[in-house]
């Protein structure tokens, strides 16, 4: 009986992600088109610092300028200015909820190709340790045969022996 095939080690070149390819063709709720991933790109920018920093700066100098009389198309209460967050408002929920549903399909991909990577693990630890089972086995029995055969030369050894000491007698005496 031939030992079953070792399983090969990957290979380095082995692409890292190769469980997620299966999951490459779903598209995302919204698509790859330019809107969602300029939407995304958009929602992205409103939670970093720069953006925070610059409309800080925007505001405060939009306020200023006005206060002091350089400019006079929003006077306190600043209704322009309110009515310019509004604006952003109206636009940036809708875009970083675009953006969260988009990661929330990436992430559902990922999770399900991690699973069945977890799962092939488990299969092939499995199998090796199936494999190793049958080797333990056949160790064993190779072990026993090993053993009933030296046994068998001892016992042949000591019959030669009696038999030599039979004959050397007869010789001797003959």
């Amino acid at each position: 009986m031939l030992p079953p095939a070792r399983p090969q080690a990957p290979s380095p070149s082995a692409h890292y992600f190769r469980f997620h390819a299966p999951h490459l063709h779903l598209n995302p709720v919204f698509g790859n088109d330019w809107f969602a991933l300029k939407a995304e790109q958009f929602a992205r920018f409103f939670g970093t610092p720069l953006f925070l920093v610059t409309q800080t700066a925007v505001v405060a100098v939009w306020i200023v300028l006005n206060l002091v009389g350089v400019f006079k198309f929003d006077l306190y209460p600043f209704i322009l200015l309110n009515l310019a967050f509004s604006l952003q408002a109206a636009y940036a929920a809708p875009l970083i909820l675009l953006a969260q549903t988009r990661q929330a399909d990436r992430d559902k991909a990922h999770a399900d190709a991690d699973a069945q990577h977890r799962e092939a693990l488990a299969t092939t630890s499995m199998q090796h340790q199936l494999i190793a089972e049958q080797h333990s086995a056949e160790m064993m029995d190779l072990l026993k045969s090993n053993t009933q055969l030296t046994e068998l030369v001892r016992d042949l050894s000591e019959r030669i022996e009696a038999l030599t000491i039979e004959m050397h007698g007869k010789v001797i005496n003959g």
